[in-house]
């Protein structure tokens, strides 16, 4: 397996995080593996995605009270979803990391990018350095996605 260095962990001890990247680039297999036990809200899970689209609130019930970090994966399909967020920074001081494919979507649509209350990081296609089994050969034939 690869391994990457954005230890995600660090980057919000200090603010929230919008963390964007190319889809299959890895983003929500690193949330799996850096935090265990934070509470992560996929939004493409059919579920979460129609209760938090009827009912945006609900994400401030559903966060557990010892939760300081929460996750929302797949942010750019519910952007009204940032309206809450930013709601909840304020009243609780919760820390987000709000990850998805398309910044430019949110942005487009007038979705609230918490003003100041949320820094931007990216999250590029892995670099050679980083697949063990890196073979050039094979790479330029069949492309880089596995």
């Amino acid at each position: 397996m690869y391994k990457r260095t954005l230890n995600l962990q660090d980057l919000l001890k200090k603010a929230n995080y919008f963390l964007f990247g190319p889809r299959a680039t890895g983003k929500s297999s690193l949330i799996k593996e850096q935090f265990k036990t934070a509470q992560i809200f996929d939004l493409l899970d059919a579920d979460v995605y129609e209760e938090f689209m009827r009912r945006p609130k609900a994400l401030g019930e559903k966060i557990a009270s010892k939760n300081k970090v929460v996750v929302i994966d797949e942010i750019q399909r519910l952007p009204l979803l940032l309206d809450e967020v930013h709601r909840l920074i304020e009243l609780r001081g919760i820390r987000f990391l709000l990850t998805g494919s398309s910044a430019r979507k949110l942005r487009r649509g007038g979705a609230n990018m918490l003003g100041g209350r949320a820094r931007e990081a990216q999250l590029f296609p892995l670099t050679y350095h980083e697949l063990p089994d890196f073979e050039l050969l094979k790479y330029l034939n069949y492309g880089g996605f596995r």
